[in-house]
């Protein structure tokens, strides 16, 4: 089974960029879509952004739209959540996850492989 593994969390500044990075371990990667989603403490996981199998199609949330910019390598095996003029309430555990399936979802039960989470953490 295929492993992810995020980096690129961080402090930083309101208004202030972090690019997220997820790798995965398989060549199988390609084959599936793709989502960031992100849990703020006491809160529930929730969806920010996905990426359909080939790129060409892609997700946001409300909140993070005209921010936020999720793209894929598959020649890389390598997924990325550019994060742009972020704000204090973006302070969140950020998490990687492969769908099982190409189309993008916005369903968390429809990922079947998770990344470890990689902590962001935006100053005001």
């Amino acid at each position: 089974q295929v492993q992810l593994v995020e980096s690129g969390g961080g402090l930083v500044q309101a208004g202030g960029s972090l690019r997220l990075s997820c790798a995965a371990s398989e060549r199988t990667f390609s084959n599936n879509a793709m989502g960031w989603f992100r849990q703020a403490p006491g809160k529930e996981r929730v969806i920010v952004a996905a990426i359909s199998w080939s790129g060409a199609s892609t997700y946001y949330s409300g909140s993070v739209k005209g921010r936020f910019t999720i793209s894929r390598d598959n020649a890389k095996n390598t997924a990325y959540l550019q994060m742009n003029s972020l704000k204090p309430e973006d302070t969140a555990v950020y998490y990687c996850a492969s769908a099982r399936s190409r189309v993008i979802t916005t369903i968390p039960t429809s990922y079947d492989t998770w990344g470890q989470g990689t902590q962001v953490t935006v100053s005001s």
